[in-house]
């Protein structure tokens, strides 16, 4: 039926074939690229970003789907029902046998259209609307008075504003309302349509354009829910983060220049330390370093890594930190001190395993005893160049219960400079790398600038993970 507003205005000319046969082509070119991306598009369930993704994929196959439906029927012109309703009795095409009615799902019966003639209480149904609303033709269609008994209750009163609106205001209908069909199944209908008016402006009849929405709204509905649950993953992972880097920062060293330990004598320390993070990765490790005066003018120096990220990561990290200082603190030596941390890590509720370096200064001799479990050596540079000091015999915190930690002692000469760090800044190369650094190490004026060396070597290529380095020169700076 022609959407006209005067019963006696001249339709509309239909768009040329020609430009309507080039839409329809980029609809389908277009539809083949997003299911395409669909296709490809990650499918865990567990992954709230794949699926927001597949439901966006989603929604734009449906609409672009319907789309080329509509583009074909205007390519096609008039449908055959409402052509008919508009001929007279004996007119051409009142002999031939109706169509065959699109399978319910297809495209084209996704859209159907209705007459109500308030004249003659004629009602014209398309078989589109048949099949949307899964009645029988043979009912016949259903008059203004009985469409609300099909509709739910809480959008009843919306259907009859829309329709008093246009039969007695003139205004045009475009609004959603959900229907409970004789099968049982609920659908969601846009209703968009107009008043025709006679020679006088009266209401004359009401014509109406249904389309079912309802895969396409439950695609929307797919998209609204698997973005909301990716922005609270994101919001969950924003506030872990925080907590993590707060937990970090309250444990780690708050200098970040040099700082000299243990204060007063020749042989004190020049102290400064750098947290790595990841390159490939936004969350926080357990890397750690720390330095500590104890009570008896000794030095503890100290670097670790625990397996895993975020706040499970930092918070093991600082109950294990806790107790290494406190133990320090009580004059436990570095090899016993490691057995503990063992005992620690494996009872813990958070299983990890972890890698510890432990060192204790004696400035008075310029001896230094460490053990370690599982981790890089402390490298020593003397005289412009460095090696890695011989490693004691120590397992992975967490891997062996009650297992033993050996402890080794070398002497420092003044102008010597130890660099203990975690594994993520020297795997592979890294290693090498970092003593090829003893020149400069040599040149530089104190510790920080040691540390800055480092950094520029290493910031800039990408790490696996996050790493930690901490820089000590003896006989303070010069």
């Amino acid at each position: 039926m022609p959407s006209h507003l005067f019963a006696d205005r001249p339709a509309p000319q239909p768009p040329e074939r020609g430009t309507l046969d080039a839409l329809i082509s980029q609809t389908r070119r277009l539809r083949g690229d997003v299911d395409a991306v669909r296709r490809d598009a990650v499918a865990d369930e567990d992954d709230p970003q794949g699926r927001w993704q597949r439901a966006l994929c989603d929604l734009a196959v449906h609409q672009l789907d319907d789309l080329g439906a509509q583009l074909g029927q205007l390519k096609e012109g008039v449908p055959d029902g409402l052509a008919e309703s508009a001929e007279p009795d004996g007119g051409p095409g009142t002999d031939d046998a109706p169509a065959d009615p699109p399978p319910t799902g297809s495209l084209l019966s996704r859209v159907g259209s209705a007459e109500w003639n308030l004249l003659t209480d004629e009602v014209s149904w398309s078989d589109e609307l048949y099949v949307i609303f899964g009645r029988s033709p043979e009912a016949g269609p259903m008059t203004l008075d009985e469409l609300p008994s099909m509709v739910f209750a809480e959008d009843q009163a919306l259907l009859t504003a829309m329709v008093t609106g246009c039969l007695i205001d003139g205004k045009p209908i475009d609004g959603e309302f959900r229907i409970v069909r004789a099968d049982g199944r609920v659908r969601t209908l846009h209703m968009m349509g107009e008043p025709v008016l006679d020679v006088d402006g009266c209401t004359a009849s009401m014509w109406a354009v249904l389309r079912d929405v309802s895969e396409l709204r439950r695609s929307e509905r797919a998209v609204r829910e698997s973005r909301d649950s990716l922005q609270r993953r994101q919001h969950i992972e924003q506030t872990e983060h925080r907590v993590a880097v707060e937990l970090q920062e309250a444990v780690l060293p708050p200098w970040r220049g040099s700082s000299g330990l243990p204060h007063g004598g020749p042989a004190g320390l020049d102290l400064a330390g750098q947290y790595l993070p990841s390159g490939s990765s936004a969350t926080i490790g357990g890397d750690w370093y720390d330095a500590l005066e104890l009570p008896d003018g000794d030095a503890l120096l100290t670097a670790g890594d625990l397996t895993g990220h975020g706040v499970s990561a930092t918070s093991t990290m600082t109950m294990l930190l806790g107790a290494l200082r406190g133990m320090a603190v009580a004059g436990i030596r570095p090899g016993a001190l490691m057995g503990y941390l063992n005992q620690v890590l494996d009872s813990s509720s958070q299983p990890a395993l972890g890698s510890a370096v432990c060192c204790r200064y004696d400035p008075r001799t310029r001896t230094l005893t460490w053990a370690q479990a599982g981790h890089p050596a402390p490298l020593l540079f003397r005289g412009g160049t460095g090696h890695a000091l011989t490693r004691p015999e120590g397992a992975l915190l967490g891997a062996t219960s009650g297992a033993t930690y050996e402890q080794a002692e070398v002497r420092l000469l003044p102008g010597d400079l130890l660099v203990l760090h975690t594994d993520g800044l020297t795997r592979g190369p890294g290693r090498d790398r970092l003593l090829e650094l003893a020149p400069r190490f040599a040149r530089a004026r104190d510790a920080q600038e040691c540390v800055r060396s480092v950094v520029e070597e290493f910031g800039r290529s990408p790490r696996e993970g996050d790493a930690c380095v901490m820089v000590a020169r003896v006989g303070g700076r010069s």
